[in-house]
């Protein structure tokens, strides 16, 4: 049993892979699903404020990230799997139910384990990316049919090339990522469209000092996690977006039921995509169950971390309501 001060961590199977887990607390189950570029430390600041609460808190690293196996093949990197990986784990920390939480490509994750387990996942928070209801056009194929070539997603797909310029210097591309990205980068837009010929590190700075939520020793942590595993676990996620969108033919145009909330930062680039504020303006349609939508002033990507004590105030309100 751990204590509530620091996380636990272990590695378990969870059915389709080994997966490593960092829990803190004892209580109701929370589960929390990190993005990309990220790990389990990127929710280092909810696993203590939850386990204070009186919440067991679980932050995996992800399919393809850090201490949990990376299938080579992207087609290993589907909705399916990931919802699968969530499910097994709940079953291995020997509950039958959770609260799931996702963040970035967490968030995708998490609304698609409410979807197809409402009988395990009895409520749901999503971060950064609002909950889409599976259809039958994949972005990726939208995007061409809009004639955009360029978007960073775009750029994702050609493996080796994005893995080529992040592995180069991956404690510096972890940074400038981190930073530009976030409410207190330069404020232009990282993942978006690219200028032609450009990476996604072209749009990035180098931060001359660190903003107080960026701590040193996690950027550390995750940068020497990449260093040891490249990127491709994490990038698979974005070329497993067609086979998803074919996998999820029969849940096409679902609402999810459960209690649901939404919260990012209004300067989030996930905000800026094509058509998502409309999509945002009427988030109570595909989620009937929706109990609320935060966007916080001048926070960027990272919400959770950006505003660690306004996310865990929201969390565990409405943790504490259902």
């Amino acid at each position: 049993m751990s204590t509530n001060s620091q996380p636990d961590l272990q590695v378990l199977d969870v059915g389709g892979i080994r997966m490593r887990v960092a829990t803190q607390g004892d209580g109701p189950l929370v589960v929390l699903c990190h993005g990309f570029p990220e790990s389990w430390v990127s929710w280092r600041s909810q696993l203590k404020a939850l386990a204070d609460a009186g919440f067991r808190a679980a932050a995996p690293d992800m399919r393809g990230y850090g201490g949990s196996d990376a299938p080579e093949a992207p087609e290993l990197y589907t909705m399916l799997h990931h919802v699968g990986d969530i499910v097994g784990l709940v079953k291995a920390l020997g509950e039958k139910s959770a609260v799931i939480v996702g963040h970035d490509w967490g968030a995708p994750a998490a609304w698609n384990c409410a979807l197809l387990r409402p009988d395990m996942f009895r409520a749901v928070v999503g971060m950064s990316a609002p909950y889409t209801p599976p259809s039958k056009t994949d972005l990726l194929s939208a995007l061409e049919r809009a004639g955009v070539t360029t978007f960073y997603m775009q750029y994702f797909q050609q493996p080796g090339v994005a893995e080529a310029a992040l592995e180069r210097d991956p404690a510096a591309s972890i940074r400038r990522i981190t930073y530009s990205m976030s409410g207190d980068g330069p404020g232009r837009v990282v993942a978006g469209i690219l200028p032609p010929g450009a990476g996604m590190l072209d749009l990035t700075v180098d931060p001359e000092q660190l903003p107080p939520w960026m701590d040193a020793q996690d950027l550390e942590y995750v940068a020497n996690e990449f260093t040891r595993t490249g990127f491709r676990g994490g990038l698979n996620w974005y070329r497993s977006i067609r086979l998803t969108s074919e996998l999820m033919a029969p849940w096409r145009d679902c609402v999810i039921a459960q209690p649901s909330l939404f919260i990012a930062g209004t300067q989030d680039d996930v905000l800026k995509f094509p058509g998502m504020q409309p999509r945002i303006a009427q988030l109570q349609q595909v989620l009937p169950g929706l109990r609320g939508t935060h966007l916080l002033e001048g926070a960027g990507h990272w919400v959770q971390r950006e505003r660690a004590d306004e996310v865990n105030r929201l969390l565990i309100a409405f943790l504490k309501s259902l």
